[in-house]
């Protein structure tokens, strides 16, 4: 757990979680949950790394803060993370029960919040976190533009 991060440092320490994926060849994205002001659980995206299909990071980082936490239920904490959560990742965070989402840079491809099925806007989706987009938008757009521009 890291003490003593501010709350408007969150997305930062996401964006730089999302970097350090990206040196590893992942996709560059970033994963933070936090608790009060304390943060319990950081992940970026390992799908190659792991051979996992289901390791984003948002994956990633709800099954840290479970384990931190001793519950499945997050219902005190907020995540922040620096794309659009796809349609696995928006119910892993509605199960959850995740209070609030921040994310980052919008995904009309993949995203499942404000793009795509918009998963929370479901008559199946039992839990509804309140949703901040754009947050940290550009820097998290610029590493997804420059990761993909070197790859094709």
């Amino acid at each position: 757990m890291i003490r003593g991060v501010t709350a408007p440092s969150f997305m930062d320490l996401a964006l730089k979680t999302a970097k350090n994926a990206g040196k590893a060849g992942e996709v560059p994205i970033g994963c933070v949950i936090v608790r009060g002001f304390e943060v319990i659980a950081t992940a970026g995206n390992r799908t190659l790394t792991d051979r996992d299909p289901t390791a984003h990071a948002e994956i990633l980082a709800l099954r840290q803060a479970a384990e931190a936490i001793g519950t499945e239920r997050l219902v005190d904490c907020d995540l922040y993370v620096t794309l659009e959560p796809c349609t696995m990742c928006a119910a892993a965070i509605s199960f959850a029960r995740i209070r609030r989402l921040y994310y980052g840079a919008a995904d009309p491809k993949g995203g499942a919040v404000d793009s795509g099925v918009r998963f929370f806007s479901s008559p199946t989706c039992h839990h509804v976190p309140q949703v901040y987009s754009a947050v940290g938008e550009s820097e998290a757009a610029a590493l997804l533009k420059e990761f993909f521009k070197v790859r094709r």
